[in-house]
C-alpha cells in the first residue's frame, strides 16, 4: 500500500468512527486536493485490497476488519488523557482506603464515562488460588479482622463486631485448626470444607461454635465473591451505539454479556494493550475488544473495554496505556 492511500485509508477510518457514516469521495477530494477520479480509482485499489467495504445503500465505503486491524498497527497514534481525565484516574490510584481490587473496577467505570463503551474486570477464578493462612487480628474491643491470604499472594480482610458470647481466644483458635486442616485447599471449595471437617471439630472445643463458623464462613465467601466475580461497567453503553438499534442485535449482545463462560474468553494473559476486531474476540464478530493483564502483587486479571468495530483506538488504547503505567507503578510501590 502506498503512502497516499494509507493517508486515504487512515482518513476514512477517523471519519466513519466519527460520523458513523459510509464515506465518499467528496469530502476527500477536498482534503487531499485530489481529483475526483483519483479519489475513486484510490478506494477501488483499497476496496480490492481488502481494507474497505462498500456499503450498499451509498455509493461511499466502510473500513472492513482488515482496514481496521491495518489502521491499529500501522497508523493510529494512542491519543493523550487531557487533564481531567488524568485527574479523575489519579484521585483513585491516590485513595489510600481502596484495595487493588476496587480501585481498578473504579477506574474503569471513569473510563466507561469517558469513551462510552463497555468496561469488564475480571479477577482470576478463586480455584486458582489456594489457602496458605487465615488470620484473626483483634482491632478494638469488640471487633476482630480476618485476614485470608492465598498462595497467589492475594490478601482479602473483612472486619467483624464479635457478639458478647465469643472470647477472642476461641476465633484464634479456629483460625490455628482451619490453618492446620484446610492449608492448600482451593478458595472456593473452603466454604464446604468448613462446613464439613472444621464445624465438627469446633463442635467440640466451642460453646458457640455456630457463631464462630458464621464469621469464618462469611469471610471466605466474600473472598470467593471478591475475587471470581466479573465486574461491568456501562453495560448498557453499547446499546447507544448505532450498529445495535435493532432488537434482535440488543439481544442477542445483551445475552452474550449475561454468559459468563462466553464473557471469560475476554481474558488476556500477556502484557500490553491487545486489540481484537470482530472475529478476532471469541465473544462476538461484531464488537472489538481492547484489553490488557495486570498482576499487582500477586493479584491478576484482565481489564478490557468492549466497543463496536467502528470504535475510537487511538482514544481507548490511550486510556489502557496509561491505566498499565499507573497499575506498573503501584506494582513498583507495593514490592
Amino acid at each position: 500500500m502506498g503512502d497516499r492511500q494509507q493517508a486515504l485509508l487512515k482518513e476514512i477510518v477517523e471519519t466513519y468512527i466519527k460520523n458513523v457514516r459510509p464515506v465518499g469521495s467528496k469530502g476527500l477530494c477536498k482534503k487531499f486536493k485530489l481529483s475526483s477520479a483519483t479519489i475513486r480509482n484510490e478506494m477501488a485499489a483499497l476496496e480490492n485490497l481488502g481494507y474497505l467495504e462498500k456499503n450498499h445503500v451509498s455509493s461511499g465505503r466502510i473500513p472492513s476488519e482488515k482496514g481496521y486491524r491495518f489502521y491499529v498497527e500501522n497508523l493510529m497514534k494512542p491519543k493523550e488523557l487531557n487533564g481531567e481525565e488524568i485527574l479523575k484516574l489519579q484521585t483513585i490510584f491516590h485513595n489510600q482506603e481502596l484495595v487493588v481490587s476496587d480501585a481498578i473496577s473504579k477506574c474503569m467505570e471513569i473510563i466507561s464515562d469517558i469513551t462510552n463503551y463497555t468496561s469488564v474486570v475480571l479477577g482470576k477464578n478463586s480455584k486458582e488460588n489456594t489457602l496458605q493462612q487465615v488470620t484473626i487480628v483483634p482491632v478494638e474491643n469488640d471487633q476482630v479482622v480476618a485476614l485470608v491470604c492465598t498462595n497467589k499472594g492475594i490478601v482479602e480482610n473483612k472486619k467483624f463486631k464479635i457478639p458478647n458470647s465469643i472470647f477472642i481466644e476461641e476465633l484464634i483458635k479456629t483460625s490455628e485448626i482451619i490453618n492446620k486442616m484446610l492449608v492448600g485447599t482451593p478458595i472456593d471449595e473452603v466454604s464446604s470444607r468448613l462446613e464439613y471437617e472444621i464445624k465438627p471439630v469446633i463442635s467440640k472445643k466451642i460453646k458457640q461454635y455456630e457463631k464462630v463458623y458464621e464469621i469464618f464462613y462469611d469471610a471466605f465467601n466474600d473472598f470467593t465473591k471478591n475475587n471470581a466475580n466479573v465486574f461491568f461497567s456501562g453495560k448498557s453503553n453499547i446499546l447507544k451505539q448505532p450498529e445495535y438499534s435493532d432488537v434482535n442485535e440488543i439481544k442477542r449482545i445483551i445475552s452474550k454479556f449475561d454468559d459468563e463462560s462466553l464473557v471469560r474468553k475476554i481474558e488476556e494473559n500477556s502484557d500490553g494493550v491487545k486489540v481484537y476486531i470482530g472475529d478476532e474476540t471469541e465473544f462476538d464478530p461484531n464488537v472489538t475488544v481492547i484489553k490488557s493483564h495486570y498482576n499487582i502483587n500477586g493479584e491478576e486479571g484482565t481489564i478490557a473495554i468492549v466497543g463496536p468495530k467502528r470504535m475510537e483506538y487511538d482514544k481507548v488504547v490511550g486510556l489502557l496505556n496509561y491505566l498499565n503505567k499507573e497499575l506498573d507503578e503501584l506494582n513498583k510501590k507495593n514490592n
